[in-house]
């Protein structure tokens, strides 16, 4: 697995790596990448911090829909997933 210690690496070797990594990827693949970016640049810009409060209830009703059975396992999410 490929191991990043971004607090040593400059702007430069960043764009470096992402020009010799993004080749090696599928069209599929590369196009999802490009959705990552554009997604976290939109979350950067329009997200608001959450509260606690509301931070603690999404918890919760995620927790609940897990008890309750409404959830996936492991392997049915990665099934789901190569279909894309």
């Amino acid at each position: 697995m490929l191991k990043l210690n971004v607090s040593v690496m400059t702007t430069t070797a960043i764009k470096k790596q992402v020009e010799d990594y993004l080749p090696m990827l599928s069209t599929k693949q590369q196009v999802l990448v490009l959705e990552m970016i554009k997604s976290f640049l939109q979350v950067d810009n329009e997200s608001k911090r959450m509260s606690i409060k509301q931070y603690n209830k999404e918890i919760d009703e995620a927790v609940a829909r897990i008890e309750n059975g409404n959830s996936i396992s492991h392997k049915e999410a990665m099934k789901e997933i190569a279909k894309w």
